[in-house]
Order: structure tokens, then C-alpha cells, then sequence
């Protein structure tokens, strides 16, 4: 489980792409606070800032012709086995929009694709 630094976005292959859409709906679900290394930092802040993020993938999808489910659209939407937020305070976009994702965290989340074969 990885949020790709989002100036990646734009670059990653098919696969990891439709891989941090899936990884985004499941966060924004029932993983919400599920304790895993890599993603942990995301729940210091609002869930807003996972919306934020799950947009640029979803708008990078749309981009290239694909055509992700409208409802994710909603920053309340949880997916079917969740119940949706009843409120969430609306939180200014940030650039970037999660401040671990600084330089060194380019460089890892590039070794980490490098290690799958993958040149960005």
C-alpha cells in the first residue's frame, strides 16, 4: 500500500495508476485508520486530503480514457460496504497536498518503481 507522490501521477504506468485508484477507495472505505507503515501519515489529517489526492488519480484516469464511478466524486462517498461521512469540513488544497510528500519522497517512491522495472 503506497501513495505515489503526486508528481508522479502523470507518468505512472497503467497498472499503478489503476492500482492508487483502488488503494485510494479502499482508504477512503473501510481502511480508514487500518494501521499500515507506508500510509499511516494520511490519517494525521482529514479525510478531505484523501479525497484531494483520490481526485488527481481520478482525473489522471479520465485523462487517458478511462472512466471511474461518478460516486467517488462525492468527498462523503465511502463505497457500498461503508457508511458515507455525514459532514466533512472542506480543507484547502495544499501543493502538495500531503507535505511528506517532499523530494525525498519523490526519490523513494522512484527507487520503488525502479525496483519494478519500471523507469519514470
Amino acid at each position: 500500500m503506497r501513495l505515489w507522490h503526486e508528481q508522479l501521477i502523470p507518468s505512472l504506468p497503467r497498472q499503478q495508476l489503476l492500482g492508487q485508484h483502488r488503494e485510494c477507495c479502499a482508504l477512503r472505505g473501510n481502511g480508514w485508520n487500518k494501521n499500515h507503515a507506508t500510509v499511516n501519515y494520511v490519517f494525521k489529517y482529514s479525510p478531505y486530503k484523501l479525497f484531494q489526492y483520490h481526485e488527481l488519480i481520478m482525473q489522471e484516469m479520465q485523462r487517458r480514457g478511462y472512466q471511474p464511478a461518478e460516486i467517488w466524486y462525492n468527498p462523503l462517498y465511502r463505497g457500498l460496504k461503508c457508511p458515507s461521512y455525514d459532514s466533512l469540513e472542506i480543507v484547502p488544497l495544499t501543493q502538495p497536498i500531503y507535505p511528506e510528500h517532499e523530494m525525498d519522497y519523490l526519490q523513494e517512491c522512484l527507487e520503488n518503481l525502479r525496483a519494478k522495472g519500471i523507469e519514470i
